[in-house]
């Protein structure tokens, strides 16, 4: 019997031919610890009580699924296994996408506090953020794409951002039971995520 399966996404591609000794960048964790912030896997405790941010190590499907910010006071033995806890960075979050260590695109997103994965907007800025040193060793790589919490990099993947080909400047998206009627000077776009997202409206 034959199945129709999807074509795999560019981030599917890089973890079915993966380089293992490049992989850490995938890990959170790993990530986070060589960048010397504050954190530690479930199971260690906390050095203070705070805010912290505790997501998966790695996650794949990205868009910010399973992470939350939590208080937490001393132990972490009670979090889902296979989650980091990281100290909590505030400021703008951007997403940058470089080509063989050049930058091509910033976009800032704007969001509510009290949820990590639906953003009410992204926007096209023309800031410039360097490559990141601690990825000198991907700067041979056509694209990656980082992501910035006021200037901290948090994550790392090997796609680019494409929901601003074809000259976007502005996405919002547009969620689960919302009306797909654009405002004026926009239009929509359908584009689905697991996270609900239906599609976008876009300028």
């Amino acid at each position: 019997m034959k199945f129709d399966l999807p074509e795999p996404c560019p981030e599917e591609h890089y973890w079915m031919n993966a380089d293992p000794d490049e992989m850490w960048v995938m890990d959170k964790l790993i990530l986070s610890r060589k960048l010397n912030y504050i954190c530690g896997p479930v199971g260690q405790r906390v050095p203070k009580p705070d805010w912290y941010i505790v997501r998966p190590c790695v996650n794949a499907l990205g868009l910010g699924m399973g992470a939350k910010k939590v208080w937490i006071e001393n132990t972490t033995d009670n979090m889902p296994v296979g989650h980091f806890w990281s100290e909590f960075f505030e400021g703008d979050h951007l997403s940058v996408d470089y080509v063989y260590g050049k930058q091509t695109l910033c976009v800032k997103g704007i969001k509510k506090e009290n949820t990590m994965t639906r953003w009410d907007r992204w926007i096209k800025t023309d800031k410039t953020i360097p490559f990141p040193s601690i990825l000198n060793q991907f700067s041979n790589k056509e694209i990656i794409n980082c992501e910035f919490i006021g200037g901290k990099l948090i994550e790392v993947h090997f796609r680019r951002n494409v929901d601003f080909d074809n000259g976007i400047k502005e996405f919002i998206p547009v969620w689960e039971g919302q009306n797909k009627v654009p405002p004026m000077g926009y239009k929509f776009i359908d584009s689905k995520e697991l996270n609900g997202r239906i599609g976008a409206f876009v300028r």
